[in-house]
This record gives structure tokens, sequence and C-alpha cells, in this order.
């Protein structure tokens, strides 16, 4: 659960139309940020453009890290990763392939428990024979020495992608900082079949946004060429954030801006899934304004391998949806900030609804008679915090929320958006 005391109210009944602009992709942006570090596009032009209070706090995190990078070697250099898993996790690849970088990770203790192991084999299986040191603390700190020189080792990390896709993803950007010091091919071979498929592929097409060429065979792909880039990539809107503000403006009748349907990122897949439920988006207005409209009927289905991030969202749809919906290959939402899982089915059981759990399989069925009031603890989890909200927005409930401040490490400007669709936020003391 959340340690935090600070509790809001939400009230919802003074909704009105108003455009919602989501924060900057802090997928997107983590891996722009690596790559214009790599590649020279230093500082990164769209993520200096973003204030720092509407920056993600896991963007902040990695730039953090990448600039304790492009310091010169010398003493050991602290990063508190917070509880960021994938700037932790790419940032240790990076550290590992910078040579002569010195650098102690940190985080959270939430972050300590979340699985690493892979990764740190990965890494000292490739890397160990030329002198990378890794040491754990328990679980803090990370300690990592990185080789000089890695000319002599086979060219490739192999890795397993049931876990996580964040491994292989962290390990292609660092193919990429290899092949740019040393001008050979470097490959991740992935053993077994790849969790969240779609954060690889974006990591994909960042690479190939910024003139990499990736070979891909089976499961193997090998970064074999680079050619500078035009220009620097700008960076989209966060699908996953856009996922809250689509639901929010569809019951406000607004619109939301900054959704780019060209976005390769996994969680664009909400204009689909809504659709199963008789939703839809128009373009309205400027580019990359939507419009969401229709009559919610009958009850969803979504897949946890797709779009895991999107499950506590579609949760808050499902329960105000007129049949009971499905969410599948869940057990991934137990390894994140949280675990997800849990709170999803708590938040469930808080509005009044009933979940049961076969296997890697969610039944979720609303509430016959849906309350007029609910509460809900964050548990320290962004999502969890946002899609409680958007639950309350969607159903017309009072929301008293625990924990409303870790909105920050995706989409800080969460309760300021929600204050524009009319939405009336207060302290609960």
């Amino acid at each position: 659960m959340s340690t935090s005391t600070r509790r809001i109210l939400l009230d919802p009944s003074g909704l009105k139309a108003s455009p919602l602009t989501p924060p900057v992709s802090k997928s997107d942006a983590q891996r722009a940020l690596v790559l214009g570090h790599l590649t020279g596009a230093w500082p990164l032009p769209s993520v200096q453009a973003e204030s720092d209070e509407d920056l993600p706090a896991d963007v902040r995190v990695l730039r953090r890290g990448v600039e304790a990078l492009r310091l010169p070697p010398g003493p050991v250099r602290a990063v508190d990763c917070a509880d960021g898993g994938a700037p932790f996790r790419i940032l240790a690849t990076q550290v590992a392939v910078t040579p002569g970088a010195r650098v102690s990770l940190t985080g959270t203790p939430r972050l300590g428990e979340r699985p690493h192991g892979p990764l740190f084999t990965s890494l000292k299986d490739a890397l160990g024979p030329a002198g990378l040191v890794l040491t754990e603390g328990s679980p803090w700190p990370v300690e990592l020495t990185a080789p000089t020189d890695t000319s002599k080792v086979s060219p490739v990390f192999r890795v397993p992608g049931d876990q996580s896709s964040q491994y292989a993803s962290s390990l292609l950007l660092g193919c990429a900082a290899l092949f740019l010091r040393e001008r050979r091919a470097w490959s991740v071979e992935i053993e077994g079949t790849l969790t969240s498929a779609g954060y690889l592929e974006l990591t994909l097409t960042w690479l190939e946004r910024f003139g990499f060429e990736v070979q891909k065979s089976d499961s193997r792909y090998t970064v074999s060429s680079y050619t500078p880039p035009p220009s620097v990539p700008s960076l989209p809107g966060d699908w996953s954030s856009l996922g809250y503000l689509l639901l929010v403006a569809w019951k406000a009748g607004g619109t939301v801006e900054r959704a780019d349907s060209a976005s390769a990122h996994p969680d664009q897949a909400i204009l689909r899934l809504i659709e199963q439920v008789g939703l839809g988006t128009t373009p309205a207005g400027p580019a990359h304004t939507l419009k969401v409209t229709g009559r919610p009927a009958g009850g969803l289905r979504a897949s946890g391998k797709e779009c895991p991030d999107l499950l506590p969202t579609l949760a808050a749809l499902a329960c105000v949806l007129p049949a009971p919906s499905t969410l599948t290959d869940v057990g991934i939402l137990r390894l994140k900030e949280s675990d997800r899982l849990e709170g999803i089915r708590d938040l469930v059981k808080a509005y009044g609804g009933t979940t049961e759990l076969q296997g890697e399989i969610l039944h979720l069925t609303p509430p016959v008679a849906p309350p007029a009031r609910f509460e809900m603890d964050s548990r320290g989890d962004h999502r969890l915090a946002m899609t409680a909200a958007t639950l309350s927005v969607l159903s017309g409930a009072t929301l008293v929320l625990t924990g409303p401040e870790c909105v920050e490490k995706s989409f800080p400007g969460f309760w300021r958006q929600l204050s524009r669709s009319g939405a009336r936020i207060s302290e609960q003391l």
C-alpha cells in the first residue's frame, strides 16, 4: 500500500467540454534521450521544449542518468532511479557500455523488488570477460564499472523474453552504443517468447528514426549500420496517458490533443479496443486532435501481452459497461510499480463490482447498483491513481483517493487536465 497520507476528493459532477493535452510519451522520450546522447543530438530539442513541471518523472530520471554518463571519467557517480523500472534498466546497460564509467544506481524498495536478474546476467555474460564489474546490494546500490575495451568479446547479448521486453530494449540501445564505438555489428538474442513485444518494436522504431539499421532474424536483432538522419525526430504525446484522457473527454464531450495516430506506441491499441464496446474516434479541429463518440454496449476483452499499461485504464471502462469484461495474460501486472493486478481488483471491489481470477484470466463484472462515492489507495502507483480518477469521471461517483502525488511519474499535469474537464479536486482532511 501507499505510504502517503495525502488524500484528495474528486467531484466529477461539473464536467464540461474542453481540450485535454497529454504529456510527451515517456517511453518514446526515454529511447530518444539515449539515442540523442549517443549520436550527438544533445540536449534533445523535444525534451528541452517541455517545462520540468510537465515532464514525466521517469524522463527526468533518465535525463539525469545520461548527464552523469556525459561527465568526464572520474569518481563513482550516484544516480537515484526512484521507482523507474525502464530508466533503471536502460541506464544499467548504458553504464556498462560506456568505457570506464563508474556509476552507483539506487531506487525505491519496490524497484529493488522488481526482477532485474536476467538483464544483469546478460550484461555479465557478454561484457564480464572484457572487465565489467557489477555488484548488487540488498537491494541497493547496484554498482557498475564498465570495461574500457570490449572489442575482443563476442558481440552478442542473450536474454530471456518472458519477464519483460525492457531487458531486450535496454540491450538493443546498448548495441547502438557499441556499434558507434567499435563499428562492428552487435546483436541481441531473445530466448523464448517475448512479452509486451510492442515496446521492443517501439525501440526498433526509434533506432531507425535516429539512423540505425537493425537486421531481424527470428529472435535475433542486430544493429549493423548507422547513417545520421536529416533531422532529430520529435516526440509524440503519451498514448498511455491518452487512454485516460480519451475516456474523460468522451464523458465530458471534449477533445484530446497530441493524439498522433502514426505513433508506434503499443498503447495506441486503445483506439481499437474501445471499438469493441461501441466507441470510436473522429478527427476534431487541429492535427492530432480526436473526439470520442458512441454509446457503450457489451463488454471488452484485452490482453496484457499486447498492452499491459492499458489494462488498468480498460478496467475503469469495464466498470461502467453493461456486460462483463475479460482481461487476459494479467500475471505481468504483478511486477509493476505495485501489484497492479491486486490494485485493479481492489478498485473494482471499492466501486461495487466483482472480479474472478482464473490463472492468467481476470473476469470483471460491473456492479448492479453503482455507488455514489468510493475510496481508493493508489499504492504509490501512478496508473492506479489515474485509473481510479478515470472511473470517477466515467461513473459520476465521487472519489476519495489516497496518494495522488504519484502521477508525477508519468503525467505530472494529470490533475490540472481533470480540472480543465470540469472535475473539482480538493484536499480531503
